[in-house]
């Protein structure tokens, strides 16, 4: 059976009740927690009532981390620090970083190994960004092949960026995957979207195209899988319990 994972933010205060819940209910067996730049001061010690383990997923160039860029580096510095920290008080042996955007795969690489941690993972990215002109470093595997080499990081496969970025570069999808799947990922990451598409999505499960039960089948037994789909309602994880019996059911067929 994997570990399933519930992906929220520092600042989710507003969910932690209904987290706690559905943690006693085995819903979910870790928390992927997103480090919100500026959050520690105010948020980190409400998720000390979380008795699940955690995983910590730094900022990404969204919130202004972007490892490709020299002129970022103190921001990024900054920013990873405080990913360090929230693993530190959470007891989290895993932070996974983005390699970055419009920028240099060399600098991702001096930047990260001048502030390297051995809890630091790696993840693969979709090419195309879900804005204009948005181009993100470690979409092939090629690129994250690199990166792994050069700094001794694990890796975080996610499926959707994955699927999204074997389409931009037109090669074949599942073949693409099992390039990614020769490093050896630590975690992975799945939700639904536009099998045909370039752009990540983070739908439900049913909701997309994606041919979840053939993307299981590469997951070895035990391995830990987030579900980073979109929350729609602002104080319930009703949807995250929906994805978590469409997965089991998926699982069960398997």
């Amino acid at each position: 059976m994997y570990r399933i994972g519930l992906k929220l933010w520092s600042t989710n205060e507003n969910y932690i009740e209904e987290a706690i819940k559905l943690y006693e209910e085995n819903y979910y067996d870790y928390i992927e927690l997103y480090a919100v730049p500026d959050s520690y001061d105010r948020f980190a010690k409400i998720w000390l009532a979380l008795k699940a383990p955690f995983v910590i997923h730094a900022p990404h160039f969204g919130s202004g981390l972007n490892f490709s860029i020299k002129e970022q580096y103190e921001v990024n510095k900054k920013y990873a620090f405080e990913s360090f920290k929230f693993a530190d008080l959470l007891k989290s042996d895993k932070i996974i970083f983005h390699p970055g955007v419009n920028g240099k795969i060399e600098e991702t690489i001096r930047q990260i190994n001048s502030i390297k941690d051995e809890r630091m993972i790696i993840e693969n990215k979709p090419y195309l960004g879900n804005g204009e002109n948005l181009f993100s470093i470690g979409s092939t595997p090629e690129e994250i092949k690199y990166i792994l080499e050069t700094t001794g990081l694990s890796f975080c496969l996610d499926f959707g960026h994955a699927i999204c970025a074997a389409n931009a570069h037109k090669r074949e999808v599942y073949s693409f995957i099992k390039e990614f799947l020769n490093f050896s990922p630590t975690i992975y990451h799945l939700t639904d979207g536009d099998f045909s598409g370039v752009y990540d999505s983070h739908l439900h499960y049913g909701e997309g195209s994606f041919p979840l039960k053939k993307l299981l089948s590469f997951v070895p037994d035990g391995k830990m899988i987030t579900n980073e789909s979109v929350k729609k309602y602002p104080d319930k994880l009703d949807d995250f319990k929906n994805d978590v019996l469409y997965l089991k059911k998926l699982i069960s067929e398997k």
